[in-house]
């Protein structure tokens, strides 16, 4: 479900004990990470992130896919993925849910990005370089809230982050795609029924940073509330100061 409606659904759960939580982003307003409101909505609850480079079609129609569950618990963790995998659908555990939160959150805002780049016919070396320095700024970041640098280059991070920087089926991407090529929007988000968890991310995500060098999301921010335009971001980020990688 949307990160933004994550609050709402788990308050009207009863008798929750176990949660494998499905949403990627940070909720406006509270800078919350999803199991941040389930621990303060159940506190009661064991709960686990799912999530990783998944489009949901596939993994329906049975192609090959992994994923990982995150979280504190070990228990937990080898349960649901006894539970949820199969032969065509590979789980992984990892105990570092905050790094694996942040990858799902920060891929969606630089995938917009992404799009962009692709709308405006900027070319696949632009988009190489920019997927690639966004995974630098969501490194930052990760290390900076206490997670793992090698988190970032797992599923959760690297992985989910390609397949939204590249997938056509990816609403981020394709958001950006449409801005990149003119399009308003509130224009874009009209025509939508799916939510694109980027558009509320992206703010949520530069609050929770605390400081942290965040150039590309920081673009996507100002380019979605209108303070700059896509020329005007990419000609900012090109020139910022030369320095070793």
């Amino acid at each position: 479900m949307p990160a933004q409606s994550l609050r709402a659904a788990l308050s009207g759960l009863t008798n929750a004990r176990e949660l494998v939580i499905c949403a990627k982003g940070i909720e406006a307003g509270t800078l919350s990470l999803p199991l941040e409101i389930a621990a303060e909505v159940r506190p009661e609850a064991v709960a686990a992130v799912l999530t990783g480079p998944n489009f949901a079609h596939e993994i329906a129609l049975g192609l090959p896919a992994a994923a990982v569950v995150a979280g504190l618990d070990r228990t937990m963790r080898e349960a649901v993925i006894a539970s949820l995998a199969t032969p065509s659908f590979r789980l992984y555990g990892s105990d570092d849910p905050i790094g694996a939160q942040l990858g799902g959150a920060a891929k969606n805002v630089i995938a917009i990005a992404a799009g962009a780049v692709t709308g405006a016919g900027l070319g696949e070396n632009a988009r190489s370089a920019l997927i690639t320095r966004g995974l630098a700024e969501l490194a930052r970041l990760t290390v900076a809230l206490g997670g793992r640098t090698e988190t970032v280059m797992g599923l959760s991070g690297l992985g989910d982050l390609v397949l939204t920087c590249t997938g056509p089926a990816s609403r981020n991407f394709s958001l950006g795609v449409a801005l990149g090529r003119g399009e308003s929007l509130d224009t874009v988000l009209s025509a939508r029924q799916a939510v694109t968890e980027g558009v509320a991310t992206a703010p949520a995500l530069l609050a929770r940073a605390h400081g942290v060098d965040m150039p590309i999301c920081a673009a996507v921010a100002a380019l979605l509330a209108g303070r700059t335009t896509l020329r005007e971001a990419i000609g900012a980020l090109l020139a910022r100061p030369r320095r070793d990688e």
